[in-house]
Parts: structure tokens; sequence; C-alpha cells
């Protein structure tokens, strides 16, 4: 199995060229049965990576364009009425999908982002009353914009950390932008990721089997207490205003043994956890304001923890 998600990111590739850490990311975050918040500049392929995704694992996927005007029935569902039974039968929403791009998700109020809540973390939706069971695999990537907030609306703490990463799209270097403008012009239709020839390489069925051989991957006790210490050093760091919550320190877990297995390793290891650190936690720190004046950031915050904190051997 570990060799078939080896080869998604190669199918992936033929469509997105670069971004190798945001395709890595997103399998992880969908293996430790996570979702991913991605944030880059309009035009980084965000939403094609989503769409490839799906793509090379045969999910099904929907898309929802956020909006100030959306309502949280169109992201459940509702109740519609039937004039000729009489009823009111429920109309799934588009949340009732394997891999849901929530595409700007701050850009619609408070009251419709708090519908995605339950469904990312019950895997279910309330409506009327009755509770309605997502698919599984069921997998939330939503975009951002960094520079755009005119209209927008900040995510609340309890939404972000529900999402277990964070992933960052920067613009590509000259030689990557290079390529994808050969890909245009070799006839490259972004919204047809099929034209550049992605197959699908597992299904639903081996991506449930690699989230129970996740769940089975090993941690030995210095290692978690590695990620206790990262956890309080985040809560003890003068710069930071809010740390790291125990919810953090346990999808950080949750995330180094995707990132073990899909490396070979039946047991998580520091190195493991490093890697994951940075996208794992960046969202749930909250720099003080004084410090974000000097230019400090979370990702500066959490290098420095990593690089003070004694690591097992």
């Amino acid at each position: 199995m570990r060799d078939a998600f080896g080869r998604v990111r190669a199918e992936v590739a033929k469509a997105v060229v670069g971004q190798e850490g945001a395709v890595s990311g997103m399998i992880v975050g969908l293996l430790a049965q996570g979702h991913v918040l991605l944030e880059g500049v309009p035009g980084v392929a965000k939403t094609l990576l989503v769409r490839s995704l799906a793509a090379a694992m045969s999910l099904d996927t929907k898309r929802i364009q956020f909006t100030p005007d959306l309502m949280p029935g169109d992201v459940t569902g509702s109740l519609v009425y039937d004039a000729s039974t009489g009823t009111f039968p429920f109309r799934e929403g588009p949340v009732f999908t394997n891999v849901l791009l929530a595409d700007e998700v701050n850009r619609t109020p408070p009251k419709t982002q708090s519908a995605l809540l339950e469904a990312m973390e019950e895997r279910q939706v309330s409506v009327d009353g009755d509770a309605r069971l997502l698919p599984d695999p069921f997998f939330v990537a939503a975009t951002m914009n960094p520079i755009e907030f005119e209209g927008t609306y900040t995510l609340p703490e309890a939404q972000l950390d529900r999402f277990l990463m964070k992933l960052t799209l920067d613009i590509p270097p000259r030689d990557v932008e290079w390529q994808v403008l050969r890909r245009h012009a070799d006839g490259f239709v972004p919204r047809d990721v099929r034209s550049a020839g992605i197959t699908p390489v597992v299904g639903v069925d081996e991506v449930l089997a690699a989230q129970r051989a996740v769940r089975a991957v090993g941690a030995r006790d210095d290692v978690l207490a590695y990620i206790v210490d990262l956890a309080r050093a985040t809560r003890q760091a003068p710069s930071v205003r809010v740390g790291v919550s125990p919810r953090g320190a346990t999808a950080l877990l949750a995330a180094a043994k995707a990132w073990a297995w899909l490396t070979g390793y039946d047991a998580i290891t520091p190195d493991h956890v490093q890697a994951m650190t940075l996208p794992v936690w960046r969202h749930r720190l909250r720099v003080a304001a004084d410090a974000e004046l000097e230019g400090v950031g979370a990702d500066g915050v959490l290098q420095q923890v990593l690089e003070q904190v004694r690591v097992p051997i």
C-alpha cells in the first residue's frame, strides 16, 4: 500500500508542478483522518491540487465556493417539500462526499462556517434532530487567501483547531513556473484533470486500509514525552499568547504516525515529529501582538522550540 500512495504523488505531479510538500501533506492529512487548510495567493494551484488528489485516489469530490450569502443548509443539505407526496425528504448537500473542497472558506459568515464543525469532527450532520453519517473516508480541504481580507471573516479558533494541518503554497521558483507554462502551451486544461493523464491508483478500500495501518503505527514513551515537551514549550514561549493545547499534541502524534507509515517505519521517531510540527501547529499558536509587530511569526516560534527542546536519543 505504501508503494501505491507513492504512485499517488506521481499521478498528482502530472497536473500539479512543484508543491511536493503540499501534496505529501494532503496525503498525510487524509491518512491521519484529519482535514487540511491550504493557504496561498490566487493562482498557485490550490484547487487543482485537491481535484488532482481526488482523481488519483478515485474518491468522490465536491466543491463549495464560500460566499457571504451562503447558508448552512447550502453546505449540509436541508428538508425540501415534495408536493407529490406531501412529505419533507432530506436533500443531501455537497458535504456528503469523500473529498470536500471548501474554497475561500473565510469568505462566509461564522454561522455558515460553523456548519462544517460537526461534519469535520463527528463525520455527521444533524438536520431536524436527525444525525446523518457522512461517507467514509471524509476529508475537508479548505483554501484561504492570505493577502485579501476585505469581505472576509476570521476563522474562529474552535474551527481552526479542527484542521489537522495548515499548508502554505508559495509562488513557485522560475524553473517550476516555466514548466507550468510549458504544460499550458502543450494544451493542458486545468479544469479537466483527466487531460493531464491522471489515472486512479488507489480507491476507497485502499484508503480505509491505509488509515487502519496508520493507526497501528507504534510510538515509544520517550517520543510521546518529546511531543509533550514541545507542546509545553510553546505555552511557555515569551512571544506566544496561546500555546498548543493537548488536542494539538494528539494531532501531531496522528500526523507523525501517518508520515512514519508513508516513509516505511513501523513506529514514529523524533524526525517524524519534527517534520510535522510546523504544518500541524502553525495555525494553533497565537503570537502576542507586540511580537507580531516585531515580525515574529508562528513558524519562527516553532523553529526556536524545536531547537531548544532536548531530542530523545
